[in-house]
């Protein structure tokens, strides 16, 4: 996939786009994905996200990526859609960012890198890759912790004007450049009425404490069911697709008869 293939006017990239064109043209110009994030921060248009990304060759063998970002404040950045958008949101989520590598870290250098990377490093690595942020109505988020789909997307649809959907997952910013109905992010229930990308930041970058986080409190939400992200979701039938818009999960035998 080029970064051609990049529609900026998709709304899910609503908040990424400005820098995100500016970046995109530079590498399509013939820049590294590293050079031109680096570029945007060093003239200015973007600021310090306190790291500095370099080549993936860059990364020592047998290091592992995130205790490499902890110790020395630098991304390894390959040429791709990939790394790319991982750049965009360290650009625009610094804070954030910060907090789950130091968590990351700290988890590495206490218990090492292991097969399985446990409860707290699964959960951070989940949202970091697919996750993102709701902040809506209490109504919206509770239909979407119940996966009450014709609820959440037909009958409170009014309610999705007050409702903004960000996403911070890399790599569902990377599926999505090529869109289908079954790519489905992991969302987080902010509990803060804060607009900005600045002071969503810094709230998130705060909010979950690693006990919490451990939990996986995520919501699962098929990106191209929300409300004015995708023209076929005006019909009400888009949502009766049972193998994506799926229930809430049945307890099962033991826990229902406890």
């Amino acid at each position: 996939m080029s970064f051609a293939a990049i529609d900026w006017q998709r709304p899910w990239l609503a908040h990424i786009a400005p820098l995100g064109c500016l970046a995109a043209q530079r590498v399509q110009a013939g820049a590294t994905v590293a050079q031109a994030l680096n570029a945007l921060v060093d003239e200015g248009l973007a600021p310090s996200p306190g790291v500095r990304f370099v080549s993936q060759v860059d990364l020592p063998a047998g290091v592992a990526y995130e205790e490499f970002i902890f110790t020395q404040s630098r991304v390894p950045t390959r040429d791709n859609l990939h790394d790319f958008f991982n750049g965009l949101i360290w650009l625009h989520y610094p804070a954030t960012k910060r907090r789950f590598n130091r968590l990351q870290g700290q988890a590495i250098s206490r218990d090492g890198v292991g097969a399985r990377r446990g409860a707290l490093r699964d959960a951070l690595t989940l949202f970091d890759e697919n996750g993102a942020l709701l902040l809506a109505p209490r109504a919206l988020k509770q239909a979407l912790a119940g996966r009450q789909w014709r609820r959440l997307c037909v009958e409170l649809r009014p309610l999705w004007r007050e409702a903004r959907l960000l996403i911070l997952g890399h790599a569902l910013l990377e599926k999505l450049v090529s869109p289908r109905k079954s790519i489905t992010a992991h969302v987080y229930h902010a509990q803060t009425a804060t607009e900005t990308i600045v002071n969503v930041d810094h709230w998130l970058g705060n909010d979950m404490a690693p006990e919490w986080l451990s939990t996986k409190p995520f919501h699962p939400l098929p990106v191209l069911g929300v409300p004015g992200w995708w023209p076929e979701n005006e019909n009400f039938s888009f949502y009766d697709d049972s193998l994506v818009f799926r229930g809430a999960r049945l307890p099962s035998v033991a826990q229902a008869s406890a």
